[in-house]
This record gives structure tokens, sequence and C-alpha cells, in this order.
């Protein structure tokens, strides 16, 4: 019996090597004479990516969304918004592919999370850049349940896959105790964790497969989430 991953269009070495000609030539002039390569080596594989775990989610996250669509889905865009940017380079340099929880709106919403570059390539599970309720929820939960908090970031598997990372405050967060035993985690801005992988392995036929190994096991840290959300996980 053959796996959708048999028949899975996959990155490879020409997904990196537009990549990288596009971080060299970030014009639009470039691109347009290379857009079929763009559709062949970037989009094309990647909503196969998104096709071939999306049969996978309903098993380990049912309320995450894959959606293979060309636009407006999983697959985030390759235009930069320039607006209020010192960097006026219209296209993005990597691919950015995100299964948001089924609440979200955006990318600020609780979800697991695929980044392919040139540069560095990872595997990111939680919530970037939360909204200031949602960051309030999640910071009172860590201090009403230290234990359940704790259970999810030193989970065994979790910890031996992901490293929390994200930007945090300076200082403790308003109505936190500067000595409070949790206060590192409390000045969390983004509850996000990050497992950086080898180009190889996206380049793998099964990488659908190994993606959803990692989304699972960064489950202690999404089931947490989603609890201080109360949102189902």
């Amino acid at each position: 019996m053959s796996s959708s991953s048999d028949h899975y269009n996959c990155f490879s070495s020409h997904t990196f090597a537009f990549l990288e000609a596009l971080a060299a030539n970030n014009n639009r002039d470039w691109f347009a004479e290379h857009k079929q390569d763009y559709e062949n080596r970037v989009r094309s594989p990647s909503l196969a990516f998104i096709a071939a775990v999306g049969e996978k989610l309903p098993g380990f996250a049912p309320h995450f969304v894959a959606d293979d669509r060309k636009m407006g889905g999983s697959l985030m865009r390759i235009y930069r918004d320039t607006r209020f940017s010192k960097d006026k380079t219209p296209y993005k340099t990597n691919i950015g592919i995100q299964f948001r929880h089924e609440a979200g709106k955006d990318v600020h919403a609780p979800g697991y999370y695929v980044h392919i570059s040139a540069a560095e390539c990872f595997i990111g599970v939680g919530i970037w850049h939360p909204p200031s309720d949602a960051l309030a929820k999640i910071r009172t939960a860590i201090a009403e349940k230290p234990q359940a908090w704790l259970a999810a970031r030193d989970n065994a598997q979790f910890s031996r896959w992901f490293a929390l990372s994200g930007s945090s405050l300076k200082t403790a967060p308003r109505g936190y105790d500067k000595t409070h035993p949790l206060i590192d985690d409390l000045k969390r801005k983004d509850f996000i964790a990050i497992a950086r992988l080898p180009s190889a392995l996206i380049e793998q036929a099964d990488f659908s497969d190994i993606a959803c190994d990692y989304f699972t096991a960064g489950a202690p840290l999404m089931r947490f989430l989603c609890a201080s959300l109360r949102l189902p996980c």
C-alpha cells in the first residue's frame, strides 16, 4: 500500500538553488524572467508538501489546517511588505509554510511552521507575536498552573527535538514580581520552539512524514498553549 509520500513532489537541490539565486537577484525583472522556475521549484513542491501533511494532520492535530491553495493558504506570500522597512527588496528569500489553528486568522495564531532557505531551515511550533490578550492568557496560565507549564516545557521528547526561542521583555511584565521563579518564561513575548534542520533532510522524499514527526514532538507545547487560549487541540 503506497502512502502520499510515495508520489510527493518533493523539494530538491533546485529549490535551494532558486532561493540562493533569488537572494542574489532580488528584483522584479529577474523574478519575472524566472517565474516558471519559481512555480516548478518552489510553489509546486510547497503545495504538494502541504497536501501531504494535510493527509496526516487529522491523526494528531485535527484542529489545525493544511490549505494548499496557491494564494491565501498555508504557503506564505513570497512578496515582502516593504511599506515600513528600510529594506525595499521585493521578495522573501525563504519558503514559509504555516499550518495554523482553525480559530486563527493570521500568522499570530498557534501553529506549526516550516522555514526553508539557502541560509537556514527549521521547523517551529507555538505562537509568534501573540496579540496582547492572548499573551496575557498564556502568562496567567503559566503563573496559575506552573506544574503544567513545566511538564510541557521540560517534556523529554519535546526538549530533545526543540529549543524555546523568540523575543522577551527586558523587565518583568506588569503585574508580575521580578523574583517569580518562572520570570524568564513570563517575560517571553513569543511562545515558539525551533528545531533546526539540515537542507539534506528537506530534500528527502518523505519530508512530509519527517515534518509530522517533529510536529508530534511539539505537542506538549501546543497542548499547553491551546489550553491557555481555551482552544481545542
